[in-house]
């Protein structure tokens, strides 16, 4: 899932951007909402990129990739997830990443990390629905790379 290499989070401000171009004095990003905003970002703020973000589990795995539960929250719930969090109570948001991902660590994931997967993944599929081709899908299905595959990939960028 290529896209989640431009979208982040940043802490303190609600919603997802877009990183158009880094910069000395930090980042400009544009809003994923209705209003398509940009703005710079300080270096001082805390930018989470979605690419490494990962779910913490309690299987043979420690975490796994964001971009792996997307892909699984697709073959389940299809393009948008109905769950309506201001609905929803915890123990429906828990039995939905139960669904989702059997092995995720009940003492490490909050439910409030479980509404930010289910918000985040209703924006992508919304603002970036070739993000889940069935190239996509068969990617994030192989077996990740290995040390060397990863710095024969970074050095050749």
């Amino acid at each position: 899932m290529e896209v989640l290499k431009e979208i982040a989070n940043v802490a303190g401000k609600s919603g997802l951007y877009r990183i158009l171009k880094p910069s000395r004095a930090g980042v400009i990003v544009e809003s994923l909402d209705g209003k398509k905003e940009k703005s710079m970002i300080g270096p001082t703020a805390r930018v989470s990129v979605l690419k490494d973000v990962s779910i913490f589990t309690d299987g043979a795995q420690e975490s796994v990739p964001l971009a792996e539960v997307f892909v699984k929250i697709r073959e389940i719930h299809g393009e948008q997830v109905a769950l309506s969090l201001k609905e929803a109570s915890d123990k429906d948001l828990i039995e939905f990443l139960d669904e989702v991902l059997p092995e995720f660590d009940r003492e490490r994931v909050y439910v409030s990390d479980i509404k930010k997967i289910i918000t985040w993944y209703n924006v992508i599929a919304e603002n970036f629905p070739e993000a889940f081709g069935a190239t996509t899908i068969a990617v994030a299905a192989a077996e990740p790379a290995t040390d060397e595959q990863d710095q024969e990939a970074t050095s050749a960028e």
